[in-house]
């Protein structure tokens, strides 16, 4: 994994350009529907981490209110 997160990284929106460049050399409205589709799916999947990491964040939250919830009332019982 050391090796192929980075590969991916770079290898995939060079992939990504060379496919635009082609479509736009074969076709030139393909090229609208190409980066349309890629702009959809680009915004659905930044929506979903967004998601994920706000869900994330408050679930942490709601633990931690929690957590401090309970370690009071432990150390009132302790005193009494």
């Amino acid at each position: 994994m050391r090796i192929a997160k980075p590969l991916l990284l770079v290898t995939t929106p060079l992939g990504v350009a060379g496919a635009i460049y082609e479509a736009h050399r074969l076709a030139g409205g393909l090229v609208f529907l190409m980066v349309a589709l890629i702009g959809l799916i680009t915004v659905a999947i930044g929506s979903l981490v967004l998601t994920i990491r706000r869900e994330a964040a408050a679930e942490a939250q709601r633990a931690a209110a929690e957590a401090r919830a309970i370690e009071p009332a432990a150390s009132n019982s302790e005193h009494a």
